[in-house]
């Protein structure tokens, strides 16, 4: 217990574990592929904040957490799942250090791309290392986590003129980027929007941006900058995995900068031909009225059904207003689209009881869960039971999770409404 324990609190990682080669029941159907362990985690993995952390226990004998006061994840299992499909954290640095008996340990260790233990629903990446004896016999493998939670608080990119800014960590293979072995970090997600594409091509256009592109689908692309990251030395059993991290943007968020330039070209157009007309009524009132006609045509609300003047660079401005306009309602369309995943946890908040509210409206100011429980004259045991509907309700996995939807929602100026304090 001590070792996993002081290692999660000591390393900026967000769980700790260890997996032995035996299970408890050999006689049960699933033995071959169930194995003893102990997979602690901590809840709140607040890079800022690690002086309280709380941690649970993911796997492992009830009897250890009952001994150490330490809550059951509630998607906690007694052994970890091992075989093949959904373990190569375990499979490839035992498989590594028995057919490389020579190597260190340093050789050995194996990153795996973000994936789902089973019968659990966050994302996570594992740095495992095998365990070996004073005889050079393998036992097993031990390493930590990373969340997705940690690494979207760790690598939150600035945002500044591109709001939905994201950035990558993932393999790569044939210059292709899997998202669904990927971490995200940022208000925008391209896993959320691949829909069974999940695969990024990356091509390199020869200027400042990479194009990065969805091959089949709903064919999103986007454009940015990546660097590979080695995860290994060079003789590292693994060396061969390649890796890099990725900072993108939306093609469609760069193109509505261009349009909103173009749109104020055309502001500086419109003016110069107000100005052209005001010339033309001081120089003859014969040329007023047409001019007058056309600007009545651009102010109206649907150009699509404008009538033609008599001047023609007033037609050929409709025209091109009536293009701008039918991109701008399309993009405005997929800017809504985005943005839904924040909608729906704004429409949660209304589903949650009035102590919810108030729970959650102390969250919402910064408040632990320990001072909400003495603002609210509750015991902190109230307060978990609080926090785990809350969490369901709202679809989220932590308080820390809960504050960055709130974050977001203030950046693009939704507020969400104080109610319950009364």
């Amino acid at each position: 217990m001590n070792k996993p324990f002081f290692s999660l609190q000591l390393a900026k990682s967000s769980g700790a574990f260890f997996v032995l080669d035996a299970t408890v029941n050999p006689a049960l159907d699933d033995a071959q592929s169930s194995r003893v362990g102990l997979y602690l985690k901590n809840m709140e993995p607040n890079i800022v904040n690690s002086l309280s952390p709380n941690i649970i226990v993911l796997r492992g004998f009830p009897s250890i957490s009952r001994a150490n006061s330490l809550p059951l994840h509630a998607q906690w299992k007694m052994e970890f799942e091992t075989n093949n499909v959904n373990a190569p954290y375990y499979h490839r640095p035992i498989d590594a250090a028995n057919l490389n008996p020579e190597l260190p340990l340093s050789r050995l260790y194996y990153w795996s791309p973000a994936f789902k233990l089973p019968g659990t629903s966050e994302d996570i990446m594992l740095c495992s290392v095998p365990l070996i004896d004073s005889r050079g016999h393998v036992f097993g493998v031990c390493g930590l986590e990373i969340s997705a939670m940690l690494f979207k608080l760790s690598n939150m990119p600035q945002r500044g003129t591109y709001q939905r800014m994201f950035c990558v960590f993932s393999p790569i293979t044939e210059n292709k980027i899997d998202l669904q072995k990927s971490m995200f970090a940022g208000g925008y997600s391209a896993k959320m929007t691949s829909k069974g594409n999940t695969t990024l091509k990356i091509s390199d256009q020869g200027r400042s941006f990479c194009s990065y592109k969805q091959s089949q689908g709903r064919n999103h692309s986007f454009l940015g900058f990546h660097k590979p990251i080695n995860l290994y030395s060079r003789n590292s059993t693994f060396s061969d995995e390649k890796w890099v991290a990725a900072l993108m943007i939306p093609e469609m968020d760069v193109v509505s900068s261009i349009t909103r330039l173009n749109l104020m070209l055309i502001s500086l157009l419109t003016i110069l031909v107000l100005l052209g007309i005001i010339a033309a009524f001081f120089l003859s009132k014969q040329f007023l009225k047409p001019f007058f006609e056309g600007l009545d045509i651009i102010k109206s609300e649907n150009l699509s059904e404008a009538p033609r003047t008599q001047i023609p660079e007033i037609n050929d401005l409709i025209d091109f207003l009536k293009v701008h306009n039918e991109e701008l309602y399309e993009k405005a369309k997929q800017e809504n689209l985005s943005l839904s995943s924040l909608d729906e946890f704004l429409e949660n908040t209304e589903k949650l009881t009035p102590s919810e509210r108030l729970v959650f409206n102390h969250y919402v100011k910064g408040y632990t869960p320990k001072e909400t429980a003495e603002e609210l004259f509750l015991s902190i045991n109230t307060i978990k039971t609080h926090n785990k509907r809350i969490y369901t309700k709202l679809n989220i996995n932590s308080r820390d999770e809960l504050i960055l939807y709130v974050k977001l929602l203030k950046e693009i100026g939704k507020e969400i409404a104080d109610q319950g304090d009364q």
